[in-house]
C-alpha cells in the first residue's frame, strides 16, 4: 500500500469513469434516479482504483464552494482522537471525567458517567439519551454533557450523541494545546493538499463543533474518505494510525433499531457502516462519502435533503441500482467508451443545477392578486401584511411585515433568483411554481454555513390569502413555520 502514488487524487485529475470499468450510461443513471427521486444535490464526485472518475455540481454550487458538512465532521473528530492515542496522549479505555475536572458537578457525578470511557463515546455509547446541550439551556457545551442526567449503562446501546462528540472535541484541545481544526491541518489536512477553505463553526465557549461544525469542499472530504478506505496512506505517507482507521471503519457496535437500513449496519468510531461491506462518512441531509474498500471504489456527495426523510437513503440506492453493478473488484482496469453516452454526460455535467419547483409558471390567480395587500390576522409567526407581485413572466417577489420590519423574497418561476434571505445574512436560492390555479408554492435554499430551506405555500380564495410555512434549518428562521391567514386591505 505505501508504494502506492495519488497523484491524481492529490492533484485532482478527473479522468472518466471507462477508464476504471465503470461506462458513462452508469453515471447517467445515478443522475437521472437522484432527479427522479426529487433530491436536492450539490455535487457529487466518483473515485476509483486511484483516479477521479467524474465530478459535478449544481449551480450556484462549485469545486471551490465551502460547504457545511453536518455530522461528517465526526469522522475527522474520531481521527483526531486516533491520532492522540498514537501520540501516546490519551488510551481509548481512559475515562473522560478525568480528563475534564472542572467541568463535574460540585454535588458528585453519576456512576453512569465516572464509568463513561473515550471508546464509549467514538461508539455512540455514552450513558446519554440525545445531545445534552439541547436538552439543557447553558453556553457551555461540555459543562452539559456531564451535567444532564444519564439514563443508561455506558457502552451498552447505540443513541446518536452529537455532545459526546463535541467533549471529544475539547478533549482534543486540551490534549493538543490547540484548536481541532489547527491540531488537523498540521497532521492531516496539509498532507492531503486540502484546500484553504477549511473553516470549523464554534460553540459559544469557542471550541469547534466537533460533531457538526466541520465546513470544507467536496474535494477535501473526497481525499480525507479516500484515506481512510486505503488504511490512513495517502500518496505513499502514512497520514493516519493504520490500526486506528481499520478499527474505526469496522463495526464497534450494533444499530438495528435505527430506522434506515443502511443505518442499521452498524457503526464505528464514528463512522457508519453501510451495505456491501462498506463503511461511509454521513452528514444530515446528503453530506456523504460512501466507502466500498473491495471496490477501491468511493462516491461524494454534498446535498440538502432535510425536508426529504428518504434524502439520504435515495443516494444510496442510486447507488446500488445504477453504479455498484459495474464494481468488479479492485483494478478493474479500461472499457471502451460510447462516445454518445460520453458526450452526453460531458454535456449533462456542464449543464447541472439546482431545479426550481416544479409546476405552472402561469395562472390567472397571478393577475387578479398581483400588487394587492393583505391584512393578515394575529398569528405566530408574526406576519402583519404581505403582498405579491409579479414582475414578469419569470420573476416574483413576496413582500412581507413581520415583527421585525419589513422583508422581500425575490423568487423565479422556472428559474432560481438568489439573494440574502430576510433577517439572515446568509444567500438563499428561491423559485416558486403554481401547483394548483389559486396556491403558489415557493422554497427558497440557505446555501451558506448553516444550510437548510423555508418552504410555503400561498393560497388565495376570494379576497382571502392563507400562507403555510415550513423551515428546515437549524437554530434559524424559527418565526417561518405555521399558518397566517387575512384578507386584502378595502380601498379607501
Amino acid at each position: 500500500m505505501l508504494n502506492r502514488k495519488d497523484d491524481d487524487i492529490k492533484n485532482w485529475k478527473v479522468m472518466y469513469p471507462e477508464v476504471a470499468g465503470i461506462p458513462s450510461q452508469a453515471v447517467l443513471g445515478f443522475l437521472d434516479e437522484l432527479e427522479q427521486k426529487g433530491l436536492c444535490m450539490h455535487g457529487f464526485a466518483i473515485l476509483k482504483d486511484g483516479k477521479v472518475l467524474s465530478e459535478g455540481y449544481y449551480a450556484p454550487f462549485h469545486a471551490s464552494f465551502p460547504h457545511r458538512m453536518f455530522s461528517v465532521g465526526k469522522s475527522f473528530t474520531s481521527v483526531a482522537i486516533g491520532l492522540l492515542q498514537e501520540e501516546g496522549k490519551l488510551s481509548l479505555n481512559d475515562r473522560i471525567c478525568t480528563y475534564f475536572p472542572d467541568k463535574l458537578p460540585k454535588t458528585g457525578v453519576h456512576p453512569y458517567l465516572l464509568q463513561t470511557t473515550i471508546r464509549d463515546m467514538l461508539r455512540m455509547a455514552s450513558p446519554h439519551k440525545s445531545t445534552t446541550y439541547k436538552l439543557m439551556e447553558c453556553d457551555d457545551w461540555v459543562k452539559t454533557f456531564f451535567h444532564v442526567e444519564p439514563v443508561r449503562y455506558p457502552g451498552t446501546s447505540f443513541i446518536y450523541d452529537t455532545s459526546a462528540t463535541h467533549v471529544l472535541s475539547a478533549l482534543v484541545e486540551r490534549l493538543s494545546g490547540m484548536s481541532l481544526l489547527e491540531y488537523l491541518k498540521i497532521k492531516v489536512f496539509n498532507k492531503l493538499d486540502c484546500s484553504k477553505y477549511i473553516q470549523w463553526l464554534k460553540c459559544p465557549m469557542g471550541i469547534c463543533q466537533g460533531g457538526s461544525g466541520l465546513i470544507c469542499t467536496l474535494r477535501d472530504m473526497a481525499k480525507f474518505a479516500y484515506t481512510c478506505m486505503h488504511d490512513g496512506v495517502f500518496n505513499s505517507e502514512q497520514v493516519l494510525p493504520k490500526e486506528y482507521i481499520r478499527q474505526a471503519v469496522s463495526k464497534q457496535i450494533d444499530t438495528g433499531l435505527q430506522p434506515g437500513i443502511e443505518e442499521q449496519q452498524g457503526y464505528g468510531y464514528h463512522f457508519w457502516r453501510c451495505r456491501n461491506n462498506g463503511f461511509a462518512l454521513f452528514g444530515m441531509g446528503g453530506q456523504l462519502g460512501i466507502c466500498l474498500p473491495e471496490h477501491d471504489f468511493l462516491l461524494v456527495t454534498i446535498a440538502d435533503n432535510q425536508a426529504n426523510p428518504c434524502g439520504v437513503q435515495g443516494i444510496y440506492e442510486a447507488l446500488w441500482h445504477q453504479i455498484f453493478p459495474y464494481l468488479k473488484g479492485k483494478g478493474q482496469g479500461l472499457i471502451d467508451r460510447d462516445e454518445a453516452s460520453a458526450t452526453e454526460l460531458e454535456n449533462r455535467l456542464s449543464s447541472l443545477k439546482v431545479q426550481p419547483e416544479k409546476g405552472l409558471f402561469h395562472s390567472d390567480t397571478a393577475e387578479r392578486v398581483h400588487g394587492k395587500k393583505y391584512i393578515m390576522d394575529p398569528n405566530t409567526m408574526g406576519i402583519s401584511e404581505c403582498m405579491l407581485k409579479f414582475t414578469d413572466e419569470q420573476t416574483g417577489v413576496l413582500r412581507y411585515v413581520n415583527e421585525t420590519g419589513a422583508h422581500r423574497i425575490s423568487f423565479g418561476l422556472g428559474n432560481m433568483q438568489q439573494q440574502a434571505f430576510p433577517q439572515i445574512k446568509l444567500q438563499c436560492i428561491t423559485s416558486a411554481a403554481w401547483v394548483e390555479e389559486n396556491k403558489l408554492r415557493l422554497r427558497s435554499y440557505i446555501i451558506e454555513e448553516v444550510p437548510g430551506s423555508v418552504h410555503m405555500t400561498i393560497t388565495f380564495l376570494g379576497d382571502t390569502i392563507t400562507i403555510a410555512m415550513k423551515k428546515t434549518i437549524e437554530n434559524l428562521l424559527d418565526q417561518y413555520e405555521g399558518f397566517a391567514s387575512g384578507e386584502v386591505e378595502e380601498e379607501s
